[in-house]
């Protein structure tokens, strides 16, 4: 029995920590394996501050803020990530990323293979698409121009994707979210606490093993719109994306995910009520173990928040367990619909054998 594809998620994923001290300087990640990211994604804890999100394929110095609609935007000099490392990547002196004596936590994914896709060569996809892939982690970054009609667009996973995430570079505009849980004319909103939506054009169409759809309206087809994705294929004791129903209990809903989890963003898709986007990780508050309660919300710019006993979170050894209510919605209220997205610490059980234990 295959336990799980990948054995060392450090190599893939990682989570590192840093105080700003506005100089240029290197960030490392911690784990088994070193960590040749390529989507970067920073956010200040102690103060507020816009979530920034850098690439391989846009390129250094090139951030878009999850929080906002903005389009893409270039930072001057030293500023912002200034490079991409073996192990980790480079920041420079902007408050942004690295302002004196402010908490940051940096979120990074390998992706590393060169991706084009000329359609009209291949016959896959309807319009051409470049970016960086790696089939072994699941994880692609995605760019193309739209033409302001349905399109398809080839993405080199070999496999559905479960989870698109994509914003357009050149103009405002949301960020468009889909995962398998969804139908095809379903999106979710990273910058709003909006329930889910339904449109035919935003995502068009279900995605495939070989591409996934713009419907050919704003957010995702603009004519003459450059868009970046970021798209997941699912990997067993790796990534999980999915959902869940809440029960209101302190003895809270047990998510399973088949792994320890390192990462967990969680939005409650049908209401607004307790809608913000909210992210978990294994490293940020002092608890070593159980309880994660230390929060940060995606679709806005607040600093760090310790929920304490209110929203406790339990990370164990295949999956997430809520141990309070979440009256306001966030996390476990009862009856309401939530989806997430989760990335390992170590898988439940190792391809030879070794188990997991919660954190």
């Amino acid at each position: 029995m295959a336990y799980t594809d990948i054995d060392d998620p450090t190599e893939y994923f990682g989570t590192t920590l840093y105080t700003g001290n506005e100089t240029v300087r290197a960030i490392t990640f911690d784990g088994n394996s070193d960590l040749d990211v390529d989507w970067i994604w920073l956010k200040s804890r102690s103060s507020s501050g816009n979530h920034h999100v850098y690439d391989t394929v846009r390129g250094t110095q090139k951030h878009l803020r999850i929080n906002l609609t903005n389009a893409e935007g270039t930072n001057g000099g030293t500023d912002g990530v200034t490079a991409f490392g073996s192990n980790g990547f480079t920041v420079g002196a902007n408050t942004g990323s690295n302002q004196s004596g402010v908490t940051f936590v940096g979120w990074g994914w390998k992706a590393g293979t060169s991706f084009t896709n000329d359609a009209s060569g291949t016959g896959i996809g309807t319009i051409d698409s470049t970016g960086s892939v790696n089939t072994d982690a699941g994880f692609a970054i995605i760019s193309y121009t739209a033409t302001g009609s349905a399109e398809t667009i080839a993405h080199g996973l070999g496999t559905t994707p479960g989870l698109i995430i994509t914003k357009r570079r050149n103009g405002a505009d949301s960020w468009f979210v889909w995962n398998k849980t969804f139908s095809a004319t379903q999106y979710l909103s990273m910058d709003t606490t909006n329930a889910v939506g339904s449109a035919s054009t935003v995502f068009g169409t279900l995605p495939t093993s070989t591409v996934y759809s713009t419907g050919g309206g704003g957010g995702t087809g603009t004519n003459g719109g450059t868009y970046i994705s970021y798209l997941f294929a699912e990997k067993q004791g790796y990534s999980k994306f999915g959902s869940y129903t809440g029960n209101g209990n302190a003895d809270g809903t047990f998510v399973y995910t088949g792994f320890k989890p390192a990462f967990t963003l969680i939005k409650r898709t049908d209401s607004t009520t307790g809608g913000s986007w909210i992210l978990f990780d294994n490293k940020r508050g002092a608890n070593v173990i159980n309880p994660v309660d230390v929060v940060l919300a995606a679709s806005n710019n607040a600093t760090e928040s310790d929920w304490g006993t209110t929203y406790d979170c339990d990370y164990l050894s295949n999956g997430f367990k809520w141990r309070h209510d979440g009256s306001s919605g966030y996390v476990n209220v009862s009856g309401a619909n939530y989806t997430f997205y989760a990335f390992a610490e170590n898988p439940f059980v190792t391809s030879t054998g070794v188990p997991a234990t919660a954190r």
